[in-house]
């Protein structure tokens, strides 16, 4: 046994140093915290269907933490769910052999996520599960044959044979869980890892903020005022609040015409995108916002920091058109990836966005799509992400009426749908008995406009949004979470500005000599330093990220996991 206590060994230093590789490579510890959390999960996962022979959703957690984090965080989840788990159902020469088929299956996640294009429906990621299961049962029947025979072939084909029947159980267990949870835990991950790529880089000193707060709004107010057509008239709190957020965005502009997460980040086709698409619904050329002589419009038309999916198409569709450019190349590409039944990837999220951007260029959807998405309606009424008969949430909701235009009987259904799912706070959340949230309320406000109805609902929404409005103009994700605040206050602005998709070009004032096309805001901005974004939480103190608090957080979580695995097991 000591060569297999000594490989256990080896793979657990393996693990660790690969985990602390990982830390170091992703200065933000939040995102290692979700790495522990997501193998804590798998751990129990394992652990609540003990009474099940193989029967475990954890292989079905471990692969689709891959294909959401990637390769590192994906053996990482499966290795330490073994270990983890292990601690309940005894250590042995036969953990090294779990660690590694987990681990595995976190990397063929990864694998299959670079295979999708990061795409993929119910019924194959379920199948993918089932096959991966399969072949994880298989792998320890080997390394039984490994630990305990006498390597001959016939004591292979004996020990693989006897454990056919239960590897095809725990097969078959991966398929039912992936089929009942498997989109819906795919989605709440790649959701939540976007938000934790942001990173937060405190300000020198707690002048700087201020500085740029008050600069930002106030130039960038007397710049919208002398706008001439200045659109976006959402009347009350919606003026007010867009008039302070479209100052954030401008001020948020890097030198490459660009936008990141947050002030100071890298520019993204992302966010750049919805940056404009914000703008833009408040009366704002993205043509006009330019920062070191390159405008927004010009940063995405030229596709720097985009995709070639197609929710980066159709995107980047709506933003050209909302700058009055043409987007024959989306739009050429768009059109190849809709299918001959009218949906795109199979995805009622996709689809609506399809019928979107086709509108903003000018193009009828066919009535394929339309038809389509109508059958994806859910028994409540409401959407989801992927086809009919999961989990409606308001988001998607709000995105096909968008896209429906909200008439008839499949329009009124979804509306009162969004309308039951109200929060006391005048919030929607994006899962029906959530926290009310920014996005989903812009959504829901949105979807309800373009519906023509729910008058009450949108006002109480519409306050909700302008009482997230930090004092910089940003708009917080939550009353309790500060997250991605370019992306969040974008897609607010479009609702206060009450206005749906796809938004109608806004036309460019005359030229003016003497007056430059880019706003002075980038001016005041450059000279308050351009600190990296300083979130706000509470009352416009600057939330501070300790990356050695954190990770001592992770590895305390971690340790506390380990320590208290085996109490109270007997």
């Amino acid at each position: 046994m000591s060569w297999q206590l000594g490989a256990f060994a080896i793979l657990g230093i393996a693990l660790l140093g690969g985990f602390g590789w990982y830390e170091r490579a992703h200065p933000d510890a939040r995102i290692v915290a979700l790495v522990a959390t997501l193998a804590a999960f798998a751990a129990l996962g394992r652990i609540a269907f003990a009474a099940l022979p193989n029967v475990k959703p954890t292989t079905d957690i471990v692969l689709i933490s891959g294909y959401a984090l990637g390769a590192g965080p994906g053996f990482v989840v499966g290795a330490l769910a073994a270990l983890v788990s292990n601690f309940f159902f005894g250590q042995g020469p036969w953990t090294p052999w779990q660690m590694a088929g987990w681990g595995a299956t976190g990397l063929i996640g990864a694998g299959l996520a670079v295979a999708t294009r990061g795409r993929i429906g119910r019924w194959p990621l379920a199948i993918v599960c089932a096959a991966v299961g399969f072949a994880f049962t298989v792998l320890q029947d080997v390394g039984d044959w490994v630990t305990y025979s006498d390597h001959s072939l016939a004591q292979l084909g004996v020990y693989v044979g006897k454990g056919i029947g239960f590897d095809a159980v725990h097969a078959g267990g991966c398929l039912v869980f992936a089929l009942a949870f498997g989109p819906a835990l795919l989605r709440s991950i790649s959701r939540f890892s976007t938000r934790l790529q942001v990173r937060w880089v405190a300000p020198g000193g707690t002048v700087a903020p201020v500085i740029l707060a008050v600069a930002a709004a106030a130039t960038a107010g007397s710049w919208l005022a002398s706008q001439p057509g200045r659109a976006g008239a959402a009347g009350g709190a919606g003026a007010a609040g867009g008039a302070g957020a479209t100052g954030y965005l401008v001020a948020a502009q890097n030198g490459d015409g660009g936008l990141g997460e947050a002030p100071g980040q890298s520019s993204s086709g992302l966010f750049s995108g919805w940056a404009a698409l914000g703008l833009a619904a408040q009366g704002i050329n993205p043509q006009r916002v330019s920062k070191d002589g390159h405008s927004l419009a010009g940063y995405i038309r030229s596709g720097t920091g985009g995709g070639s999916d197609p929710g980066s198409l159709e995107r980047t569709i709506l933003a050209l058109r909302a700058a009055g450019l043409p987007a024959p190349a989306q739009l050429a590409a768009l059109r190849r990836v809709i299918g001959s039944g009218g949906s795109v990837s199979g995805q009622t999220n996709l689809t609506a966005f399809a019928v979107l951007a086709l509108r903003a260029a000018g193009v009828a959807p066919s009535g394929g799509s339309l038809r389509w998405l109508v059958r994806q309606q859910d028994r409540d009424g409401g959407f989801n992400y992927g086809t009919a008969g999961g989990a409606s949430d308001v988001d998607d909701t709000g995105a096909v009426l968008e896209a429906l235009g909200g008439g008839g009987r499949v329009g009124a259904r979804a509306a009162g749908f969004i309308e039951r799912h109200q929060n006391r706070d005048g919030g929607f959340p994006s899962q029906p008995g959530g926290e009310s949230n920014a996005q989903s309320t812009a959504w829901a406000v949105q979807g309800l406009v373009a519906a023509g109805t729910g008058a009450g609902a949108v006002d109480r929404g519409l306050g909700y949004l302008g009482s997230l409005i930090a004092p910089d103009g940003h708009v917080r994700y939550s009353r309790s979470s500060d997250q991605t605040p370019v992306w969040v206050t974008a897609q607010a602005l479009m609702a206060l500005a009450r206005k749906p998709l796809p938004l109608a070009a806004v036309p460019l004032p005359a030229p003016q000599s003497g007056h430059r096309a880019r706003p002075g805001a980038h001016r005041s901005a450059k000279a308050a330093g351009r600190a990296r974004q300083p979130r706000r939480s509470g009352r416009a103190r600057p939330v501070r990220s300790s990356h050695g608090t954190l990770t001592v957080a992770a590895d305390l979580g971690i340790a506390s996991a380990l320590a208290l695995a085996p109490v109270g097991l007997g």
